[in-house]
């Protein structure tokens, strides 16, 4: 058996998008747009393969004259097509359970599943923790010569361990045994003298290297237990690890040599202060055969130390589970870590770490463990090695509490609680032969002595009814002829010629003079169809295909008919073209119960109304048909002469709607079958009000709040207005004439006020650029003529200012 510890119901993304992308094409086919249709299947058990949704139809006139592969599809295009439930084989999934087997712990215990490739089928287990076990405690120890000092301490923990558990149990038994490694070299010394005594360097007499030695079965008499331990010596090896798991699988398989109980809680605790070897180790003794997994004990010593390898951790979890018992390793602080990667590995195991194995830490390692074995309840799903790659199982666990947990337990468990496991089987394939199977699934309660056995047959064939004939083979529909005796005596007379041209004629639709419908070809009489990419043709005549229909949705006919000749013939409850119109009228009921508050008629599951002015879901509105605001006039003055009272509403009977409400404010009620007016009151004031004619009857809501405004206000705000206008133009006026007049004064005629010379631009042209000057110079002392300098000084701008 091979123990399924983890569960696939993960999916690669990718995977999904690659579902979704061929999902998508496949409606968009229009023809298989099933993942079951597919022009290479032409068998029944082929068909199955495809899914769990695919079906085959069997029924022997099914659509005349097209290919096998077009009898497997989906139920339901089945049924459309012609094939009634009866002629189909489809995947079966099938649970029984077997309530006449009693439990107290786990149930059900027997169960029985049929399932189809690519289909799967849920269980539901529950595992109920009871309050008082019986306890079995197995000691199995170390005995090489660094344990002297823990041996000892062991020899005290026999009577307090049972004091101390009688609170947690009233019947445990104790059983003890001994290991040290496998006695071949280079595990021990096998010289002579070291064989029988490996201590005789030290002047010391000690017991032989021994793989296991099963000392004191199970049993109640504590005293017998710690004579026992007094007895027992210690031994010596040479290399490091120690032989403890090829010691676990001899206490876990031996059951009858240990006396392990049926109905007790099995504790197996080991004690060592060095690692374990493992699998494969034993190849450095020539040991290469691979551990059987039975029992090898004579005399209560395990024979097949120095025959067989190490068991592998698997082959030792799946031993442990199998015989139902719950592992706890006590070890030196030192190899802590090391046993802590292993008990990982190990379902149902408790670890604890000890400086020395004193009687108080032995024996509150031992309660702990107990307590937490029953308040921690998780399941081991296994499957028969032959088919584990066949099958998946998915496991989910509903706690007591409510919560799902991750993984396959549930902490905290009490007494009384009950744990109910959901384990989902799926299969796979089947065997490669093609033939049907049968399965055993084991689901185990960790460190519990009951499980639930799940009988799983996978069914790969088909059985097609109680004629067993699936109608899934490629004979030629002229066999029979062909075949004849007189089939010579035929062709002397040309009868199969005229024989064929005669069934021509049944290959022709009534007033047609084309054979099949000119999209097969006849053969003995019988119209073989045409194969479309678009889809599949069939029929009698192959007048019938899935394709040349109005489509809906993406799919022909809606998915609510089948495609006959162009036209589509719809399901029960369901016309037009493309089948897309429900026959139904629920829809189209009005409030008041009428069918289309009874003016319209109820098409395709809405109303169309008889009238063009009423609209709406149930033809209730009529916007057209309401009378004007002005005809409420003399109905909203009337009561609010009244005063808008109530119980003065009777006076105004005569000239009003049967409905009138008042409201505060009717602004914020507007809706689309609500008609807005407004009336103006003798005082100038003006009220609002709405109108309806809903269901046939017409409401008024008038508002109470009036909107009132003066004629004389409303003189006086224009007259402001006016003037306020008037003065702002005045303004406007004025400071346009300003700006002007300032530029006139700033003209060269004028008199510009800071002392500046202005000039047009014709006086401009007379003004040279440069003034010229002639000096004349003299010298005190002239010289016998005088000398002349002449000087251009340029000229000033205008507008600056002299500089002196």
């Amino acid at each position: 058996m091979t123990s399924w510890l983890g569960t696939y119901g993960s999916v690669p993304l990718c995977l999904l998008l690659c579902c979704l992308v061929v999902s998508l094409c496949a409606e968009a086919s229009g023809a298989g747009d099933s993942v079951c249709w597919s022009p290479g299947v032409t068998s029944c058990t082929e068909c199955l393969r495809r899914g769990p949704q695919c079906a085959w139809c069997f029924k022997e006139d099914f659509l005349d004259g097209t290919g096998q592969s077009q009898r497997c599809d989906l139920p339901v295009k089945l049924l459309r097509r012609g094939c009634e439930a009866e002629f189909m084989e489809q995947s079966e999934i099938k649970v029984e359970v077997n309530a006449t087997i009693s439990s107290t712990q786990v149930s059900p215990q027997d169960i029985s599943v049929t399932l189809r490739p690519g289909s799967e089928a849920s269980i539901v287990v529950a595992v109920k923790q009871l309050e008082r076990y019986p306890v079995d405690l197995y000691y199995l120890v170390d005995v090489s010569a660094s344990m002297q000092e823990n041996l000892d301490h062991l020899k005290t923990v026999g009577v307090a361990l049972s004091l101390r558990m009688t609170e947690h149990s009233s019947d445990l038994w104790l059983g003890f045994g001994s290991f040290v490694d496998k006695p071949v070299s280079p595990y021990i010394n096998v010289h002579p003298s070291k064989i029988h005594n490996p201590c005789s360097d030290f002047e010391i007499r000690c017991r032989p290297a021994h793989g296991f030695h099963h000392v004191l079965s199970m049993m109640g008499n504590v005293s017998e237990f710690t004579r026992v331990i007094k007895r027992q010596r210690i031994s010596g090896n040479m290399d490091t690890p120690e032989g403890g798991l090829d010691a676990m699988l001899q206490a876990a398989v031996c059951q009858r040599a240990v006396g392990w109980r049926p109905e007790a809680k099995r504790l197996l605790l080991l004690m060592t202060d060095q690692p374990s070897h493992l699998a494969l180790d034993s190849r450095l003794a020539g040991i290469v055969t691979p551990h059987d997994g039975l029992c090898h004990l004579e005399n209560n010593v395990y024979t097949g130390s120095t025959q067989m390898d190490h068991p592998s951790l698997g082959q030792l979890s799946d031993k442990l589970l199998e015989n139902h018992i719950y592992s706890i390793f006590a070890v030196e602080k030192q190899q802590y870590q090391w046993y802590q990667e292993l008990v990982r590995l190990l379902p149902g195991s408790f670890l604890g770490k000890l400086g020395l194995f004193q009687a108080p830490n032995l024996i509150e390692l031992v309660v702990d463990a107990y307590k937490r074995l029953l308040s921690e309840v998780e399941v081991s799903v296994s499957v028969e090695d032959k088919a584990v790659s066949r099958y998946w199982v998915s496991v989910s666990p509903l706690c007591p509490d409510g919560s799902t947990a991750k993984g396959q337990s549930c902490s905290g468990v009490q007494p009384n609680q009950t744990v109910y496991f959901n384990i989902t089987i799926g299969l796979r394939s089947c065997p490669e032969d093609g033939e049907d199977e049968d399965v055993t699934v084991l689901v185990r309660p960790v460190g519990y002595n009951e499980s639930t056995v799940v009988r799983i047959h996978s069914k790969c064939r088909c059985s097609c009814g109680p004629t067993k004939q699936c109608n899934d083979d490629n004979q030629s529909p002229c066999s029979g002829i062909q075949d004849s005796p007189n089939q010579e005596q035929w062709q002397g007379h040309g009868l199969i010629m005229d024989s064929n041209r005669d069934s021509n004629w049944n290959c022709r639709a009534d007033g047609t003079d084309v054979d099949c419908s000119g999209r097969g070809v006849c053969e003995c009489g019988r119209c073989v169809c045409d194969q479309s990419r678009l889809g599949p043709i069939y029929g009698k005549y192959c007048e019938m295909d899935d394709f040349s229909c109005p489509y809906d949705g993406g799919l022909t006919c809606g998915g609510r008919g089948v495609c006959v000749s162009g036209e589509c013939v719809c399901d029960d409850g369901w016309t037009g073209d493309s089948c897309g119109c429900t026959v139904s009228t629920a829809s189209c009921k009005s409030a008041n119960g009428l069918l289309c508050s009874g003016r319209g008629r109820c098409v395709c599951g809405m109303c169309v109304c008889d009238d063009p002015q009423y609209s709406g879901d149930f033809c209730e509105r009529c916007p057209a048909c309401q009378s004007s605001c002005q005809s409420y006039w003399e109905c909203v003055d009337c009561h609010l002469s009244h005063g808008f009272a109530q119980k003065e509403a009777g006076h105004c009977n005569s000239t009003c709607a049967p409905l009138v409400g008042y409201m505060d404010d009717v602004s914020g009620q507007a809706e689309e079958m609500w008609i807005q007016c407004m009336y103006i009151s003798n005082d100038s004031c003006r009220y609002r009000f709405q109108t309806s004619s809903r269901s046939g009857q017409t409401q008024l809501h008038i508002s109470k709040r009036p909107e009132c405004g003066s004629s004389s206000s409303r003189l006086v705000g224009t007259f402001l207005s006016v003037c306020a206008l008037t003065v702002l133009c005045g303004l406007v006026v004025v400071a346009v004439s300003r700006l002007l007049l300032q530029k006139r004064d700033r003209s060269p005629g004028g008199t510009a006020e800071d002392g500046g010379y202005h000039c047009t631009e014709k006086d401009l042209s007379y003004i040279p650029t440069t003034n010229e000057k002639t000096v004349t110079y003299r010298r005190d002392r002239p010289p016998d003529r005088s000398v002349e300098m002449h000087i251009q000084v340029s000229k000033m701008p205008l507008g600056d200012p002299w500089q002196y």
